[in-house]
Order: structure tokens, then sequence, then C-alpha cells
């Protein structure tokens, strides 16, 4: 058997190491230790050095010098920021995947967003987002545009570790899913420019609130916490 390489230990370390900063089982603020790493999968440091210095071309890790890596936080601005990146992004997908959408799509869609209006009965905001994202990812996907979809893809990767704060920052799911309805009624009349104008809509709701809302309010929501009401 050919020996795995270096190149090929680092892949698998730093595919390993961003799942887990993903799915926040290592949270913004964890700093990552060679060593450590290291030792729990029974290789050198090298390659663990690599994964660390990928994912911080991914943007989910900081290297600081002579401290280290450490998981990546979006601060306020830059979630804001995110969000204006992904209105354009997501405009430009509509506006190519409308015309290209199929009878089968356009069911997908439907079955999402019923989804999305069980979940939220349900108060399951996880199976919400993963439904939510799937609704959003299919224009993406049938947009056509390759590069379109790996930026739309790492930038996704990026903030979904913020499910708690976008709820927060909707206001609760009940509104997403009116929202959503109007989104998917325009598509299905194949009504591009409406479905932009209703998704650009959509995106924007975060974007104002995060505009006005205090930010250590922010934070305490980014860590899984009700932030406290002012007198």
């Amino acid at each position: 058997m050919r020996p795995i390489d270096n190149a090929t230990l680092s892949h698998r370390v730093r595919d390993h190491l961003r799942e887990d900063i993903l799915a926040n089982r290592l949270p913004p603020g964890t700093r990552l230790q060679e060593k450590e790493i290291a030792g729990a999968h029974g290789i050198s440091r090298a390659p663990v050095r690599e994964a660390l210095r990928l994912l911080a071309v991914e943007d989910l890790v900081a290297i600081e010098p002579r401290r280290g890596a450490v998981v990546k936080a979006l601060s306020p601005s830059e979630f804001l920021a995110a969000y204006q990146v992904r209105e354009a992004l997501e405009m430009l997908a509509i506006r190519l995947a409308v015309p290209r959408m199929t009878d089968e799509d356009l069911k997908t869609l439907r079955d999402l967003h019923a989804q999305m209006a069980t979940y939220t009965e349900k108060h399951d905001a996880d199976r919400f987002f993963r439904s939510n994202n799937a609704f959003h990812s299919l224009f993406a996907e049938r947009s056509g545009n390759d590069l379109l979809q790996r930026l739309y893809r790492q930038l996704i990767n990026k903030m979904r570790r913020y499910r708690m704060r976008s709820l927060y920052l909707r206001g609760g799911l009940d509104r997403s899913i009116a929202e959503h309805a109007a989104i998917l009624e325009a598509v299905e009349s194949r009504d591009a420019e409406e479905a932009m104008r209703l998704l650009s809509e959509h995106i924007q709701v975060p974007q104002r609130i995060l505009r006005s809302v205090p930010e250590d309010e922010l934070v305490q929501v980014a860590a899984g916490r009700e932030p406290r009401r002012r007198s």
C-alpha cells in the first residue's frame, strides 16, 4: 500500500477540523494546539501546521504570531459584510437559475418550503435551517456558474455557525416562512426579477437589525445566550 504523504494528511486534518468548526464543536475563540491535534491523530506536527494554514486561507482560523491558531469569530461588522455579499450572490444565482429550473426543481423548492413550515410549528430551529439552506443553495446549484457555486458554499459555511444569531436577527421563523412563500411564487411564475427583489428584501431584514443592535447583545446571542433586556 502506498504510504499517505503529508499533503494527504494535512487535507484530512483540515477537513476534520473544518467540520468541527462549522458544527460549533470548536466554537469561536478556541485555541488550536498543534501538539494536541497531532497527538490525537497520531501524526507529526507538520501536516497539522499545514492544515491550520489552509483553514486560515478559508478565514475560519486566525494564526497569531507566537501564539498559534485560534478559531475565528465574525464581528458584527464582518457578519453584516457577509450578509451583503450573500445578497449579491443569491440575487445573481436566482437571475441565472430561474430560466434553467425544471419542474422537478420547483417541486423540490415546494417540499423544502413545506418542511420549513413544519419545523417552524415544531420549534425545531436546527432542521428548519437545514431545509432553509437547501432551499437557498438550490439556486446556486442551478445557476450553471461554477465560480458562483464555490464562492457561495464558502460563504455559507462561514455563516452557518451563527444560526442562533441569524434567528435572533429575524425575530423568529414565522416571518421567514411567508417571505420564502413569496419568493417561491415568483420563481414558479418564472419572474426572475420579482424573485430577485423579494430575495433582496428577505436578506436585508437581518442587515437592518445588525446596523441597530448593540454589539454586546450580538456577542451574547452568538454564544447561545438570551441577551439582557435593556431597562
